[in-house]
């Protein structure tokens, strides 16, 4: 179906991952322990496909803002080939917004509603990241930092913030951290295919600005660094992980994310518009969607 398609369903795994993830961790370590069960699943549930219709609300916003860049690097999409118009398509994304910020006014487990506050607040970075007139992507060093904060940090927080308060408690904020570091390196992986629509269109990428070896290069620590971050803090009990399971979990992670910037760096130059750019986008998602679920695995272990 041409809507289901303009969403780019799989691109809605990792933030519906990332609230389960996150509400995991809060019940983990009991935040939740006053809520009744039915609340729990109502605030979980609710929360997981707010997140998920916000990130489809931003990828079809995307879609209208790049249909000329699109029409170069992805013309098989819905808006390139003419089967979706751009009002069509304006006024889903319009409706996608409402429903996740409607949604999220309803996920208040306290009495502040915290998500709310997030979601809005996301919902403004996802349109100033593609819509002019700040159309932030169009910077390289300034578009992964857009992303990173909402669809990295703010992700997990939300997803605790669905079970327990988040202000004044420091852990959601670093785990939450972890996975920001992570996607301000490794956001770059979608640009090495869109190379030559990006650079007609203005478009300043980390692959345009420095060149597809090197850009592998800068990203590279980012695949690594966060995972073994994450056994630091669960060692030294910032974290409320079993050590021991923590390091297996980060070491993984860690190896995982090692070949994945090795093979990135070693096959630099065919990322570039070819299916080998995309297949590294995928092992980036991959990688998010493994770190997510092992993490919210560790904190429901008693």
């Amino acid at each position: 179906m041409k809507w289901v398609r303009l969403s780019r369903p799989f691109t809605l795994l990792p933030p519906l991952l990332g609230m389960l993830s996150g509400a995991a961790s809060a019940y983990g370590v009991g935040a939740a322990a006053s809520l009744a069960t039915g609340r729990i699943w109502f605030l979980v549930l609710s929360g997981a496909a707010m997140a998920s219709l916000l990130n489809a609300a931003s990828n079809v916003l995307n879609q209208v803002c790049d249909l000329e860049l699109d029409r170069i690097n992805k013309p098989e999409r819905p808006l390139p080939r003419g089967e979706v118009t751009v009002r069509g398509a304006s006024i889903f994304s319009a409706a996608l917004y409402g429903a996740s910020i409607t949604l999220a006014y309803f996920v208040i487990p306290g009495t502040f509603p915290e998500v709310f506050v997030i979601v809005v607040f996301t919902a403004f970075l996802t349109w100033s990241y593609s819509a002019r007139p700040l159309r932030l992507r169009r910077i390289w060093w300034l578009a992964p930092l857009v992303i990173a904060l909402p669809r990295g940090g703010l992700l997990k927080v939300c997803g605790w913030a669905t079970l327990a308060p988040v202000a004044a408690d420091r852990e959601p904020w670093l785990l939450g951290g972890l996975f920001f570091l992570f996607i301000l390196g490794a956001a770059s992986t979608k640009d090495f295919e869109d190379v030559e629509g990006d650079r007609r269109g203005g478009v300043v990428t980390l692959p345009v600005r420095f060149g597809a070896r090197r850009a592998a290069v800068i990203m590279a620590p980012f695949y690594v660094l966060p995972w073994v971050l994450l056994v630091v803090l669960a060692n030294t009990g910032a974290l409320s992980l079993d050590p021991l399971l923590a390091s297996g979990l980060g070491l993984f992670l860690a190896i995982h994310g090692g070949v994945t910037a090795a093979q990135m760096i070693r096959r630099a130059d065919d990322l570039v518009g070819g299916p080998h750019g995309r297949r590294a986008w995928r092992n980036l998602y991959l990688l998010m969607m493994e770190a997510q679920v092992g993490v919210g695995l560790l904190y429901l272990i008693p």
